[in-house]
């Protein structure tokens, strides 16, 4: 299976820009991945949280294809879970299924 997770811990906002979006959203628009999906954990969970301008690109890669998950406690603990949900992010407790893409060789690029 051609599937890129990213898993996206930072919550510096140029490397989200200049880096995680526009990879993840390039890539799936020129088919170099068959799924790409994004995985939010950690201090990424407050920035996409809280920044208008990243929740609108988190959006538009929605629409371009690309899956989000986001750690559910994470998201909870940072006061940010309603906010993630309204995007229409998928929050979940992401250890076993982070665990389950690295057993299963999956390719993770970690941000």
């Amino acid at each position: 299976m051609e599937k890129l997770n990213i898993l996206w811990t930072t919550d510096n906002k140029e490397t989200f820009f200049h880096m995680l979006s526009m990879y993840a959203i390039n890539a799936k628009k020129r088919g170099l991945w068959k799924e790409i999906n994004v995985i939010i954990w950690g201090a990424s969970s407050k920035l996409a949280g809280t920044d208008t301008e990243v929740q609108a690109t988190i959006v538009e890669m929605m629409a371009q294809g690309i899956t989000v998950e986001a750690c559910l406690t994470c998201a909870e603990n940072l006061g940010v879970a309603e906010a993630l949900s309204q995007l229409g992010v998928n929050l979940r407790s992401m250890g076993q299924p982070l665990t389950d893409y690295l057993k299963a060789d999956e390719k993770i690029l970690t941000i």
